[in-house]
């Protein structure tokens, strides 16, 4: 089997519990809004915002948790350079709210607000790359893995008028039809804003649990060279 074809099913392997338990997160907060469970755990409002139950909060947790599997065989050349990326990503993000001031007309149109946010989170999954490829690889796959399911029920949502806050509108989006609710607040957002976050988040606490695990790792001892002793006959 090629080296291509066997990263490949490594993907797989690695990216497939983690996928179906977001899907799980993902199914139970669609019923927790749904039947109107404690907002605290499903927030239905736009954006879902601070709800406890969600995908996003499992970015960094499943970033910590490829990267202690991938360290042994297929870890990064440094682990402050991995950290170095991955807080460049997190900078760009922070970094973006202020900047957008500065590039875009005031008071933004709500679509241009979004293609800017989109592309300074592609920007700064983007610019991980380098720190650890192979942890950026594994957190794409999962991001989309992860995503995707969303996206699906983001348009029957929308088509449905569900009431969650996959169905949401912001109070400044000015779209009617279902493609443009679902393409501008759906489809866009989570296979590039939230895959962006997926990227930045998982390679920088990826890389720092790295850096932990190598700084309490025990040493391993020496090993020990035995020579023969040397055996002298008495004289007598």
């Amino acid at each position: 089997m090629s080296g291509t074809n066997s990263d490949s099913l490594s993907t797989k392997h690695l990216i497939f519990v983690p996928a179906i338990l977001s899907l799980a997160v993902t199914l139970l907060r669609l019923v927790g809004e749904l039947e109107h469970w404690s907002k605290t755990l499903f927030n239905p409002e736009v954006g879902g915002l601070g709800a406890l139950v969600g995908i996003t909060w499992l970015a960094p947790i499943f970033g910590m948790y490829f990267a202690i599997r991938l360290a042994g065989r297929e870890g990064p050349r440094s682990a402050l350079r991995a950290i170095g990326f991955g807080l460049l990503g997190g900078a760009i993000i922070v970094g973006s709210f202020p900047v957008q001031r500065l590039v875009l007309p005031s008071p933004p149109s709500f679509q241009a607000r979004l293609i800017y946010i989109w592309a300074m989170t592609a920007l700064a999954g983007l610019v991980t790359v380098p720190g650890w490829p192979r942890l950026w690889k594994t957190l794409l796959a999962y991001a989309y893995a992860a995503r995707i399911p969303v996206v699906i029920i983001m348009f029957f949502a929308f088509r449905g008028a569900w009431g969650t806050h996959y169905d949401a509108l912001p109070p400044d989006f000015t779209g009617t039809s279902l493609m443009s609710k679902w393409l501008w607040l759906g489809f866009f957002p989570q296979l590039i804003l939230w895959v962006g976050f997926t990227l930045a988040s998982g390679i920088l606490f990826g890389s720092i649990t790295l850096a932990v695990t190598r700084l309490f790792r025990p040493a391993h001892p020496p090993l020990k060279t035995t020579k023969k002793a040397e055996v002298s006959s008495p004289i007598p």
